[in-house]
């Protein structure tokens, strides 16, 4: 794989809030296309946390570590992992013969009145649900999957 190939290792963190609110956000190339914050390594040594860290950042603007809007802590890497077949609308982005990424999922404890500001190239609108409806407006099935098990994982 070369630098210009991403990595089929991916994270999946669920931000959400004490009363199981659920934040998604609107894809800006697949309008309607509602999920969690996504994203790949950046190296294959990047550590998963920091990964987690980096898109939720660069994705929705919050700031997670010490000192910032939501203390690292809130940041639960959840031991789940899923594999998935990557859509074929975005299999170029990976090395040829890449057909399937496997996804880590987290969830991020923040609060309600936190300040959201998108990227603009990634995403067009977002909107806080409680999570069984956040669940039913993902467009991917282990995004839904992972909302639906917040309150197992829930850190209050």
């Amino acid at each position: 794989m070369t630098a210009a190939h991403k990595i089929p290792q991916s994270v999946l963190v669920v931000i959400y809030t004490a009363d199981l609110q659920v934040l998604l956000i609107e894809r800006a190339d697949r309008p309607s296309f509602w999920q969690s914050v996504t994203g790949s390594l950046d190296a294959l040594d990047e550590p998963l946390q920091q990964t987690a860290v980096r898109e939720v950042f660069e994705e929705t603007g919050i700031a997670v570590g010490a000192g910032l809007s939501v203390p690292l802590q809130n940041l639960r890497d959840w031991q789940l992992s899923n594999v998935y077949e990557i859509y074929p609308v975005w299999r170029h982005r990976y090395a040829p013969g890449v057909t399937h990424n496997t996804e880590h999922v987290f969830g991020l404890l923040v609060p309600r009145e936190i300040e959201i500001t998108l990227a603009p190239r990634e995403h067009i609108a977002y909107r806080w649900l409680d999570y069984r409806s956040a669940a039913d407006q993902c467009f991917s099935p282990s995004n839904a999957e992972a909302i639906l098990q917040l309150p197992g994982h829930a850190a209050f």
